[in-house]
């Protein structure tokens, strides 16, 4: 059946809205950076002990959002809720992507997101150097497990478990650490293993944060 000639430009536009319809939906929507201020030693919110989640919606997936932001553009490889002033147990941590001799990519980039994480196993024993967002400046050697197992759940409250070994399993327990108000300096055994590796330049002043890190310090060797 032909359409009248009344028909043919009603059908055209509808044709023409339909494409750009179709062509507005193939464009994916980018959300903006957020990248929010990250806390450092000294701020009460990291030595707080950090709440479960119960319910899961929007608010949790915008939080997960914002803090995989946080971490990338501080070139963090891992980052707890309590580091941007939330008091929340969610962890991200994303490991880099492992390459062959000749430069081809083997392993690529993974993304882990738990929110209510636990360790539920842990084997094997092994020392070496941490560093953290919170504490700036400085690493220190840490004894962890050398593999672990975690379980949680992800953005959306779906449950999920992780069997970590390594980098992957000192990355699960730093971060779950920080949800218990717990930081890496708390676990370096002696001030020999804890060294500063961004000495300033001579002459400069001290920054509130570096003098936060300082009084910290200050009170890690107390305790010792």
């Amino acid at each position: 059946m032909r359409a009248s000639r009344e028909e043919l430009p009603t059908r055209a536009v509808a044709c023409a809205l339909t494409s750009r319809r179709l062509e507005l939906e193939s464009i994916e929507v980018r959300r903006p950076v957020a990248q929010r201020e990250i806390m450092v030693a000294g701020q009460p919110v990291l030595r707080q002990k950090s709440k479960r989640i119960k319910t899961f919606g929007p608010s949790i997936e915008s939080l997960v959002a914002d803090m995989v932001d946080t971490m990338r553009a501080a070139d963090g490889l891992g980052l707890a809720a309590p580091q941007i002033g939330v008091p929340l147990r969610v962890i991200v941590i994303e490991t880099p992507a492992e390459h062959d001799e000749e430069g081809n990519e083997v392993k690529t980039t993974q993304m882990y997101v738990y929110c209510n994480p636990e360790i539920i196993a842990a084997s094997g024993e092994e020392e070496d150097e941490e560093g953290c967002l919170s504490v700036p400046g400085y690493v220190g050697a840490v004894k962890r497990a050398t593999n672990i197992t975690v379980k949680g759940q992800d953005a959306k409250g779906r449950q999920v478990r992780t069997k970590a070994e390594a980098l992957l399993a000192r990355a699960f327990q730093h971060e779950t650490d920080h949800l218990d108000g717990i930081l890496f300096i708390d676990r370096v055994d002696s001030l020999e293993k804890l060294r500063l590796v961004k000495p300033k330049a001579e002459g400069a002043g001290t920054s509130r944060d570096e003098e936060s890190e300082q009084v910290t310090i200050q009170q890690r060797r107390r305790l010792a």
